[in-house]
């Protein structure tokens, strides 16, 4: 039984997606494919209980593509962030999108699991590109889940159409 809302972002509530996103990822800029996003700047769904964050996927549109620039979910197995990519791309659906694209870094290993769960096919190796994406964003560690190296960037993406 759900015990929380999920609803498009509102401009009310930049503030409050800023701030989380500073929580877990370090600040408030993401960066994918030596671009820069702000995620509290973009479209998106928000999950809530009782007034609390608990997550948050953000997306831009270019073109007749659509990129998922964050998926947080607080609670791990509880089908939040399932919902969230539900509603994402039902979105670029609306939006007449071709595909629906992300990055993920190779030691996530959780994400790799998630997203091929739900469809999507790991596309293409950026061998090496946290190399570039650190010199926007130096807050970017050296090591990440189970101590693997973060050095690659893994593209995955669920064709649409």
């Amino acid at each position: 039984m759900e015990n929380y809302t999920l609803h498009p972002l509102h401009p009310e509530q930049r503030p409050a997606v800023r701030q989380f996103v500073r929580e877990y990822w370090g600040g408030d800029m993401m960066v994918s494919r030596g671009k820069v996003h702000y995620p509290a700047e973009q479209e998106g769904f928000f999950a809530e209980r009782d007034g609390r964050a608990i997550g948050l996927i953000t997306y831009e549109k270019a073109g007749e593509d659509m990129e998922i620039t964050l998926l947080e979910s607080r609670e791990r197995e509880k089908g939040i962030g399932s919902r969230l990519v539900e509603a994402a791309v039902g979105k670029a659906r609306e939006l007449g999108c071709r595909r629906l694209w992300l990055i993920t870094t190779n030691d996530n290993i959780r994400a790799i699991r998630f997203y091929q769960k739900r469809g999507f096919d790991l596309v293409r190796l950026h061998y090496n590109a946290l190399e570039a994406s650190r010199k926007l964003k130096p807050q970017i560690p050296m090591r990440g889940q189970e101590g693997i190296p973060i050095r690659h960037e893994l593209e995955f993406e669920l064709v649409l159409s």
